[in-house]
């Protein structure tokens, strides 16, 4: 507690917010922590959730930015990615088999638990970027089809690898205003009672969904994934945010509308997804795997009931709650300067991984979908349930269900030329089903494993079956009472 002497008292910036409540300010230190608060988090909102005028369109301040820097980079950005990706499968050699755990240095932490799949993976997305590089930057060098093509290569490193790299690097600079100054302590109160009893998981949450479906879900991921590592989230709310609420952003969304030619009906179904999504998560919480998984933060406390229930229930009280917490929040955190730093230095570290993931396990898992039946194959797995649950044109959409865990936009383009074939109807259960599974390997599921989130490969692969098994019959009933 703040008292009269000269000896300065020194918080944790990451410390629970309960334990805010017990930090008293004097009247001083309270005033400058407010407008620190208002200052940072006017500047958050501003940046991630505004639309501002552009070019004769609205944009998000973030997305103007980010545009912006990958612009100036041009074709030359591949080379980045490249130089990138090869640095970080050298430093996994050097670390993994050189050194072999002798570094004891934070660089070196990020590989001691690498396998030799991590090698494999790690060589393919160097061999698929350097083509690509290749590819856009000298003249005359085409490259194999079938890693370089539009389906494969360049349905993944201009889109999404190149996509992801802009999103960390502007990301860091800006999500200390969003994380670290208190706004999410007023979200987080006022929420409270809405999403604990429906979703197990603090208020606060919100603010990730929201970030995904305004930005993109990879920054949902990332978001979700800071706040674990700050003890915001235990490792059951990470994962039950991570693969529950980190959706496409709007602009995508309307991508994959529009291409299965339902773009007239847009605000419908991404309404009607975005409903589907939070009805989805209510029952993905309470099912293996992640209803096994610890209430336990990132530092190794376990988390109390006390805890749970704190702001759980509504009263008036909650908004001022949050907004004492908000101001100690402010009041505590480091300066905006080291803020900065750190998340930089912290995106650093996870970029390289989280690059090469994308690259390795995106093209691969396209150039299955693209040059082999294996998603024919599954597609025949949904056959009964879709069948049951009275879809039409099974035999059509079947195959399009299973390959959602590529890549997001593969559904509807796995329709493709039978796209004239199949009734509204089953094109908008393709869409809305491939919307709300949320988990893919060419961006989100490949960012959840790179940036060390407490989340296995095979959990990845159940919840997305589990979520694929869930909407189907909810997309059904969508599409026999609405279309």
């Amino acid at each position: 507690m703040e008292n009269n002497t000269t000896t300065k008292v020194v918080y944790d910036p990451d410390m629970p917010s309960n334990e805010l409540d017990n930090i008293t300010f004097k009247k001083d230190k309270f005033l400058k922590s407010l407008i620190r608060l208002i200052i940072c988090s006017v500047i958050g909102i501003l940046v991630f959730f505004v639309s501002v005028p552009h070019n004769g369109d609205s944009e998000i301040i973030f997305s103007i930015v980010y545009n912006w820097l990958i612009g100036l980079m041009g074709n030359f950005a591949y080379w980045v990615i490249a130089l990138i990706v090869g640095g970080n499968l050298f430093a996994h050699i050097y670390y993994k088999y050189i050194k072999k755990g002798k570094c004891t240095s934070t660089f070196a932490g990020v590989y001691e638990n690498d396998t030799i799949l991590h090698t494999i993976l790690y060589s393919l997305g160097f061999i698929y970027v350097f083509l690509y590089a290749m590819k856009m930057n000298i003249a005359g060098f085409v490259g194999p089809e079938f890693i370089v093509g539009d389906a494969t290569g360049g349905s993944v490193v201009p889109p999404i690898v190149l996509g992801v790299l802009g999103i960390i690097i502007v990301g860091a600079v800006f999500m200390p205003f969003l994380l670290n100054y208190g706004i999410l302590e007023i979200v987080g109160a006022l929420l409270e009672p809405f999403m604990r009893p429906l979703f197990k998981v603090p208020g606060k949450a919100a603010l990730d969904a929201v970030a995904s479906f305004v930005s993109s879900s990879s920054l949902g991921v990332l978001i979700t994934n800071r706040l674990w590592k700050k003890n915001a989230y235990t490792d059951k709310e990470m994962v039950a945010i991570m693969t529950g609420f980190s959706a496409v952003s709007i602009g995508f969304a309307y991508l994959v509308i529009n291409t299965a030619n339902l773009g007239h009906l847009f605000l419908k179904i991404y309404a009607i997804s975005f409903v589907l999504v939070f009805i989805m998560e209510i029952i993905m919480v309470r099912i293996p795997p992640i209803s096994r998984k610890k209430n336990v933060y990132y530092n190794g406390r376990e988390q109390s009931e006390a805890e749970r229930k704190d702001g759980a229930k509504a009263s008036l009280s909650i908004f001022k709650t949050g907004f004492s917490r908000a101001v100690k929040r402010a009041g505590i955190a480091n300066g905006v300067a080291t803020d900065i730093k750190l998340s930089v230095m912290d995106s650093l570290l996870i970029l390289p991984q989280v690059l090469t993931m994308l690259s390795a396990i995106g093209v691969s898992a396209l150039i299955l979908a693209e040059y082999t039946p294996v998603f024919q194959w599954l597609g025949n797995i949904f056959k009964p349930l879709l069948l049951i649950c009275q879809v039409p044109d099974v035999s059509l959409i079947a195959p399009s269900i299973p390959v959602g865990i590529a890549e997001m936009f593969l559904p509807v383009l796995v329709m493709g030329t039978k796209i004239t074939l199949i009734s509204e109807p089953a094109r908008v259960f393709v869409t809305l089903v491939s919307i709300v599974q949320i988990i893919f390997f060419s961006e989100t599921a490949t960012v959840m494993l790179a940036t060390k989130s407490p989340i296995k490969f095979w959990e990845i692969i159940v919840c997305f079956l589990e979520r694929t098994v869930i909407a189907i019959p909810l997309a059904a009933i969508v599409i026999h009472l609405f279309f």
